[in-house]
């Protein structure tokens, strides 16, 4: 029995020097992942067109919030909630519907801080260039807005539709469709029902059949041309045919 106790004393002292060796020493030679060392989490890996064009529209939707903002007499805060909510919007839509929890713009804050440093330039430029009531009713703010509009909505149909190829829905055709068309729309819906206001794309010069029209696009030819050119083209499709709609008057008929 004495004999056994010393065997059981002794495997109780060598568990215990294993186990202050583990926890004191393994971290000195544990590695950690070549990649994500020295890049931060909200970064890009590297620049891609999917990003710059992600930025493009950003910028381009958090403006056309602010300035409705401006319009409706907000101050500093209501211009940064609006233009924000613009730019972002769209794309929590999107994740929520296919499941991406918790939507990119928490995972990723550059997209937020894009479009808060978009929104509060523009907030500097109106205020200290004392740009006046009447230039927000001229139609040099119509043609502003429908500009920044048109490079949000071209810009966000494409991103949408391609963040769904990635989350690995890219045989559902009528899916990334809708997912493009809600990105691109979806931002501008929450602004203008946030400023009380009825939502553009419902009266508005073909806005949703413009981004129908991208998205449409861009899952016919990207089999034939590839992400990055045909997100270019579809993008800037998008934005010819709201500039011309602007242009030339086109609307869907009414029923009265």
């Amino acid at each position: 029995m004495k004999k056994e106790n010393e065997i059981c004393q002794n495997l109780y002292c060598n568990n215990q020097s294993f186990l202050v060796y583990l926890f004191c020493f393994t971290p000195l030679y544990r590695k950690e992942p070549a990649l994500a060392q020295n890049i931060p989490k909200h970064m890009p890996e590297q620049l891609t067109v999917f990003f710059i064009i992600e930025m493009i529209g950003t910028a381009a939707f958090a403006c056309s919030g602010g300035m409705v903002a401006i319009k409706k007499h907000l101050d500093l805060l209501g211009i940064i909630v609006l233009g924000v909510t613009t730019a972002v919007g769209g794309g929590m839509i999107r994740d929520l519907i296919i499941g991406i929890h918790p939507p990119t713009l928490f995972v990723k804050p550059v997209y937020v801080w894009m479009a808060f440093l978009s929104v509060f330039l523009l907030f500097i430029i109106v205020r200290f260039c004392r740009i006046t009531i009447a230039a927000l009713e001229s139609d040099l703010y119509e043609r502003v807005m429908n500009l920044l509009d048109a490079i949000g909505l071209g810009a966000f149909t494409v991103v949408g539709i391609d963040t769904a190829i990635e989350a690995g829905f890219g045989d559902y055709r009528f899916l990334m469709i809708f997912l493009g068309t809600i990105t691109g729309v979806g931002g501008g819906i929450l602004r203008d029902m946030m400023a009380g206001q009825t939502p553009a794309v419902l009266k508005k010069h073909v806005y949703a059949c413009a981004s129908i029209a991208g998205a449409v696009c861009y899952v016919s030819l990207l089999s034939l041309l590839g992400n990055d050119l045909s997100m270019i083209i579809s993008a800037l499709l998008v934005v010819v045919i709201r500039i011309l709609a602007r242009k030339y008057r086109w609307n869907l008929p009414t029923a009265m």
